[in-house]
């Protein structure tokens, strides 16, 4: 099928690896010109290189620490530089420290609160105004099924995905005039460089294996297997593309069946 979404111009926060990079080289592969950012200069080098190899795209890739607006502003201003406006926004970025409560200072928390919510309204912030002159556009919000169902240790990220997911719902309605998108997709257990990490966290705190507890995850999974990056990226395609132009203020989880809530 058709995604109309050809010589639209995406960009992509937090992308340069994991789930972030695998909706880049999705959209890339739909002919989109796509802008890729994160705070590591060689992953970007190194992803833009990919993408150029694999799918003949040359995207424009920018440094940029989701926690500083200038950097979010001067990685804005780059693209609008290279290509004029941004058509698709994908808000991603990766998880804040897992801990509990009694864990978490308060320094903690601020900067869990730049990194995952107030990156998310600066950007939108930024690239609405011409979305709203061309009478269309896309945000897709990249959060967690912590927001449907909260994990255990991972206090900050079940608190403000949580807080992205009410943002995204209230500007859903005021922009749906615009014919502006607004939708989250929830990632269940996806095989990433976070997902391992927080593997050797919960091996610590009960003395084994890395290896055992992402096997104990896939089985807590009624597919019996955990996902990969390209799995997400496919519905954050479907959210952007004219096939989901009637979708709006929802949050799709991919997450294998793992929530079993009906809402």
């Amino acid at each position: 099928m058709e995604s109309g979404l050809k010589g639209k111009t995406v960009l992509v926060t937090a992308s340069s690896k994991g789930i972030g990079k695998a909706v880049a080289e999705a959209f890339a592969a739909e002919g989109c010109q796509v802008a890729i950012c994160s705070r590591t200069r060689d992953d970007l080098i190194n992803t833009a290189k990919e993408i150029k190899a694999k799918y003949d795209v040359d995207p424009l890739w920018c440094v940029c620490d989701l926690n500083k607006q200038s950097d979010i502003e001067s990685t804005y201003n780059a693209v609008i530089k290279e290509y004029g406006s941004v058509d698709v926004l994908v808000n991603n970025c990766g998880g804040p420290s897992p801990g509990y409560f009694t864990d978490i200072d308060e320094n903690d928390w601020n900067l869990a609160y730049e990194q995952i919510l107030l990156s998310v309204v600066r950007l939108s912030r930024l690239v609405l105004p011409d979305m709203i002159k061309k009478n269309w556009g896309r945000i897709v919000n990249i959060t967690s099924i912590s927001v449907k169902q909260p994990i255990d240790n991972l206090i900050l990220s079940n608190s403000l995905r949580a807080g992205v997911t009410g943002f995204a719902k209230s500007l859903s309605n005021e922009v749906a005039k615009y014919n502006i998108t607004v939708n989250n997709v929830a990632p269940g257990m996806t095989l990433t460089h976070r997902l391992y990490e927080l593997a050797v966290v919960r091996a610590k705190e009960q003395g084994t294996s890395h290896e055992e507890i992402l096997t104990q995850m896939a089985k807590s999974i009624p597919m019996n297997r955990l996902a990969g990056p390209e799995e997400i990226a496919s519905v954050v395609l479907f959210l952007a593309s004219k096939l989901a132009s009637y979708v709006t203020g929802t949050t799709i989880q991919v997450d294998g069946g793992y929530i079993k809530g009906l809402f």
